[in-house]
């Protein structure tokens, strides 16, 4: 019998982004203004170990930059740093907008276009301690923030991310108060998003996109939001919606009138009439503890355009898997990138796609869960690419995505 040919693979626009993401806490080392590098060493115990040194990328950005570009991608998504950049109240390090400038001088001149995101979790411990996002000038400051951003932003910055997964900033907040009151963590799904909090920082986007704008009005400017890729069990739909609500399409309604949207996925959540469902017994888990669920990209891509619009291009600015064995980030990689590109296929406005992450990293707490295509040495700082990063990194160097099984 004759065999049907396999599908050709996407041929990729020079406009679509191929890359990774990381951020500063996370990779640069001694953040030592922050609000986290606080609590790391707060009295509470609640983290379990610093982030120390991180992968000491304030200084090795040029030898990251040198692998991203050479493996064949052609972007990155870093964040800056607010502690670094504003250490104190309105005083602002020229030293620090300088070494942010450099490293978006030093992507261009290595052929990645930069993606800079100005909130990645972290806050000045300033800020932390006047309320937070709490605080009644918040959004004021936030965006006076954005403004001071001006001399990293001026020239060859195409994409800015105002705020990072704002969902799990609400989240987070909520969480803290919770054990505060010595109530615990729920057994399953995510704790409910501080509302106050949740529209301080739609305000805060809002502002901080004005800002960047007024910097250069041909910056694309939006937000990323971490998606759970909800699966409503038969009779559950009402109950997956109402609970996904203010956990998640809250910042997707905001996210309407943006340039673009930024698509963040690992994991799916199933909901039964009662809310979230435990992962299955006998279910494969990664290191973080998730189900091994790479369908979850498409899933989140497509609820997402359904939120957000035609209009509003997505791109997918997190996904990947902490793992300890490269060929299950292999194995995860072509289930995503399969959904990727049957999304694609059926017309969806995808403009990117961005991985987590480059370097295995400090991951809030620990670094045992490792979502790195590159390998770093804790003791040496040596990094080591994994085979999943030459396997990705040809597509962006060839601009052939794989179609979808």
């Amino acid at each position: 019998m004759p065999t049907t040919p396999p599908p050709s693979p996407i041929t990729l626009p020079d406009t679509f982004l191929w890359g990774t993401s990381t951020s500063a806490h996370q990779i640069e080392g001694n953040n030592t203004n922050s609000d986290w590098w606080r609590l790391e060493r707060s009295a509470a115990g609640l983290i379990q170990e610093p982030s120390g040194d991180a992968a000491d990328s304030y200084h090795r950005w040029p030898e990251d930059m040198d692998l991203l570009a050479d493996l064949g991608f052609t972007d990155y998504r870093f964040s800056i740093e607010w502690a670094r950049i504003e250490p104190a109240p309105g005083e602002y390090s020229r030293a620090a907008l300088a070494h942010y400038r450099r490293m978006v001088e030093g992507a261009l001149e290595r052929g990645l276009r930069p993606m800079v995101t100005l909130h990645h979790f972290t806050l000045p411990h300033w800020f932390a301690e006047r309320g937070g996002w709490r605080a009644p000038d918040a959004v004021d400051l936030f965006a006076r923030y954005a403004q001071a951003c001006a001399p990293v932003l001026t020239s060859g910055v195409r994409h800015v991310c105002t705020i990072n997964e704002p969902n799990m900033v609400a989240v987070m907040v909520a969480a803290m108060d919770a054990v505060q009151d010595g109530e615990a963590f729920p057994h399953t799904g995510l704790p409910l998003p501080d509302e106050k909090t949740s529209h301080t920082l739609i305000a805060a986007h809002r502002a901080a996109t004005a800002a960047v704008k007024k910097i250069d009005g041909d910056i694309l400017t939006g937000w990323t939001v971490a998606n759970q890729a909800y699966l409503a069990e038969p009779g559950a739909q009402e109950t997956a919606d109402a609970y996904r609500h203010p956990r998640e399409d809250l910042f997707l309604e905001a996210a309407r009138h943006d340039d673009w949207i930024g698509v963040q996925a690992y994991t799916s959540t199933r909901i039964g009439p009662e809310g979230p469902l435990p992962v299955p017994d006998g279910a494969e888990r990664t290191l973080t503890g998730w189900e091994f669920r790479p369908e979850a990209l498409g899933i989140a891509l497509r609820h997402t355009a359904e939120v957000v619009g035609p209009t509003v291009q997505m791109i997918v600015t997190e996904n990947g898997i902490a793992t300890d064995d490269d060929s299950r980030r292999t194995a995860y990689l072509a289930g995503a990138l399969g959904a990727l590109a049957a999304a694609i296929d059926d017309g969806l406005n995808i403009g990117g796609y961005l991985h987590w992450s480059l370097l295995d990293n400090y991951e809030w707490g620990s670094y045992r869960p490792t979502f790195g295509l590159i390998a770093v040495d804790k003791d040496t700082f040596t990094r080591t690419p994994k085979p999943s990063a030459a396997a990705l990194g040809a597509i962006g160097r060839t601009r052939l995505l794989p179609a979808a099984p």
